[in-house]
C-alpha cells in the first residue's frame, strides 16, 4: 500500500482500542462521584469524530449528553457546566488552543474533565481531570479518536444499565485492528483509481446520514478543504432535497456515504436521485467491507471507522497526484488569528 506502515497502525488502533480496560471502571466512579451530565468538547475536525458516540448514547439512553464548541463556550457556557458535569475533550496535539483555554475555563468552575489526546507531555493532558493518551498522527487518528469516544459512550451506557452486552461488545472490537488493514488493502486500487478520477476536480458535494454523516463531513472539512485547498459542501442527507439538490448536474461531483444504521434509507434516496442528474457520483459504503467475526449490531456502531479508514488510502493517493502534502498549509497555525 502506498505510503503506509501496516504494523504502526495497528499499534495505534490497538492503543485505542485498550482505554477499554480503564474506561468502564472510570465511567462507574464517576456516576458514584455524582457525575449527572456529559458534554463532549472538541475544537475543529475532532469534535465531529465524538459525534458517532453521542448519538449512540443518545439513541440507547436518556443520560443527558450533549455536545459543544469549545471556543463559543469560554464565552457563553451552556446550563450545567458545574461539579456533576464531566466535560471529554479530544485533542491529537494536547495545545489546541481553543480547547487549553477551555480547560481553564472548566477548572475554575470545578468541572470535571477527561482528555484524549495523542501526546502525554502536555497541557490538556496534565491539566486534565482524567487523561487516556494514545499516540496518534494525523493519518490514524480518526479511526483512534472515533474507537475512543464509541468505547466511553459503551462504557456509560452499560454502567447506566441500558446495554447489557457490553463485553460482548467490545470483544468484537478488539478484532478490529487487524481487519481495518484487511479492509485498506482490498480497497487500495479503487482508491488509487478514484485519486486519478477526482485529482482535477474544483469541488465535491459530500452527503450521508446517520454515523457516517460526521466523516462526510470532516472529510470535506479536514482533508479536502484543509489539507487540498478543495472547496466541499456538506450536507446532511435529510437536508439534501432543501436547497443542495439544486446544484447536481452533468459533471458535479457527489460523495455519497452510507452506514449500516437505521438512518441508511435516507442516503438511498440521495443516491437514486443523483444518479439520474450527475455522471460524477462516488458512492462509499460501509456494507462493502468484509468483517468475518463482526456481527450485524458491531458494524451498525463502526461505520464512520470503516469508511474513514477508506479514505485514508484515497488521501494517501491524491496527495502524490495533486503534489500537494497533506501537511502543507497556508494559515492554520502559521499566522496569528
Amino acid at each position: 500500500m502506498l505510503n503506509f506502515d501496516k504494523d504502526r497502525f495497528i499499534r495505534i488502533q490497538n492503543g485505542a482500542v485498550s482505554i477499554s480496560e480503564m474506561a468502564r471502571p472510570l465511567v462507574r466512579r464517576l456516576l458514584d462521584q455524582g457525575i449527572e451530565r456529559v458534554y463532549f468538547m472538541g475544537t475543529g475536525g475532532v469534535q465531529l469524530l465524538v459525534l458517532p458516540a453521542l448519538d449512540l448514547i443518545q439513541r440507547h439512553s436518556t443520560f443527558p449528553v450533549a455536545a459543544c464548541y469549545p471556543a463559543q463556550v469560554v464565552v457563553d457556557p451552556p446550563a450545567g457546566l458545574d461539579e456533576k458535569a464531566l466535560v471529554i475533550i479530544p485533542s491529537l496535539s494536547g495545545t489546541t488552543r481553543e480547547s487549553v483555554e477551555l480547560m481553564a475555563f472548566l477548572k475554575a468552575r470545578s468541572v470535571t474533565t477527561l482528555t484524549l489526546t495523542g501526546h502525554a507531555d502536555t497541557p490538556l493532558a496534565r491539566d486534565a481531570s482524567h487523561t487516556f493518551t494514545n499516540f496518534a498522527e494525523d493519518d490514524t487518528s480518526s479511526e483512534s479518536f472515533y474507537l475512543q469516544t464509541l468505547i466511553l459512550a459503551l462504557a456509560l451506557l452499560a454502567e447506566t444499565g441500558a446495554l447489557p452486552d457490553h463485553d460482548a461488545i467490545m470483544g468484537e472490537l478488539k478484532t478490529l485492528p487487524a481487519l481495518l488493514v484487511a479492509a485498506k488493502e482490498a480497497y487500495e486500487p479503487k482508491a488509487a483509481a478514484l485519486a486519478e478520477a477526482i485529482q482535477n476536480e474544483p469541488w465535491h458535494i459530500f452527503t450521508g446520514a446517520g454515523s457516517v454523516w460526521p466523516e462526510a463531513n470532516y472529510y470535506g472539512m479536514c482533508i479536502l478543504e484543509e489539507m487540498q485547498w478543495i472547496r466541499t459542501r456538506p450536507v446532511h442527507a435529510a437536508d439534501f432535497f432543501h436547497g443542495t439538490l439544486e446544484l447536481v448536474e452533468p459533471g458535479v461531483s457527489v460523495f455519497l456515504f452510507k452506514g449500516e444504521d437505521a438512518l441508511r434509507p435516507l442516503a438511498d434516496r440521495v443516491e437514486r436521485f443523483a444518479r439520474r442528474y450527475t455522471d460524477k457520483l462516488w458512492v462509499l459504503d460501509a456494507a462493502d467491507v468484509a468483517l468475518p467475526g463482526v456481527s450485524r449490531r458491531v458494524r451498525t456502531m463502526i461505520s464512520p471507522i470503516l469508511l474513514a479508514t477508506l479514505l485514508e488510502r484515497l488521501s494517501a493517493h491524491l496527495e502524490v497526484l495533486r503534489d500537494h502534502p497533506l501537511t502543507t498549509r497556508r494559515y492554520y497555525k502559521r499566522v496569528e488569528y
